[in-house]
């Protein structure tokens, strides 16, 4: 896919656009593209310390996301819509409020969750990619949400709809390169090490188990297109 001028990943959570997209993030980031992240909750679940602050917690993903698009080079928007994590419903002002932000940063990709992914178990996950595809459905109609229209907001059509985590990918993408710059923007993600990075906080040692983990499976992906280290997606033309 040749790099675009907008691209715009829409994840559940402070860090799952890094482990989607990371590194084709960083690639089309390097080439110019304007690339913005929009995370739904506010991660204030992402945590097995029963001591926590949930208020701190929140803070705190809230700052990691963004030293992690820093990372990445990312020079769109960072934004957090602040829904409560593990909350998230599917509704009509959801999707409205996704096909606004569609048309305002006017992506020629977006990226975001598969909603039809075999067993997937976080309700968060299914609601993003659920409500990300049926916002990028109506942003591209006039007669969908027409009170957003205006001198300012028109309606857009992406190019493309990448999902990541899909069952049956049909395109890969080359992250030969930026393999290491994924790794550490997941890596900024310092509260999370824990719970989902192989306890990558705990020491040096568990930090290169969990590169070599991310690195391992970047070269899997790349295997069937031939490609040194890769992405795979589910592309769809909306």
């Amino acid at each position: 896919m040749p790099t675009p001028d907008r691209v715009l990943t829409i994840g559940a959570h402070p860090d799952d656009a890094e482990f989607g997209a990371g590194g084709v993030l960083s690639k089309w980031s390097d080439r110019g593209c304007e690339a913005s992240m929009l995370v739904m909750t506010d991660g204030s679940k992402g945590s097995w310390d029963p001591a926590a602050d949930q208020g701190d917690l929140v803070e705190t993903r809230r700052a990691e996301q963004h030293r992690s698009a820093s990372v990445l080079g990312i020079t769109g928007e960072v934004v957090m819509l602040g829904r409560v994590d593990g909350e998230l419903e599917y509704s009509m002002e959801l999707r409205e409020t996704l096909c606004w932000w569609i048309r305002r940063l006017r992506p020629n990709v977006v990226i975001t969750h598969d909603p039809w992914k075999r067993y997937m178990l976080h309700p968060d996950h299914r609601v993003t990619g659920l409500a990300a595809t049926d916002g990028v459905v109506a942003a591209r109609d006039h007669l969908f949400f027409p009170t957003q229209l205006g001198s300012e907001i028109g309606k857009h059509r992406p190019d493309a709809v990448l999902y990541w985590q899909a069952d049956e990918p049909d395109h890969r993408e080359d992250i030969a390169g930026y393999v290491d710059r994924k790794v550490s923007a997941l890596l900024c993600h310092s509260s999370q090490t824990q719970t989902t990075m192989d306890d990558a906080g705990a020491s040096a040692t568990h930090r290169e188990r969990f590169a070599a983990r991310i690195t391992q499976r970047a070269v899997e992906v790349g295997k069937p297109g031939g490609l040194a280290a890769a992405e795979a997606f589910k592309l769809v033309v909306p």
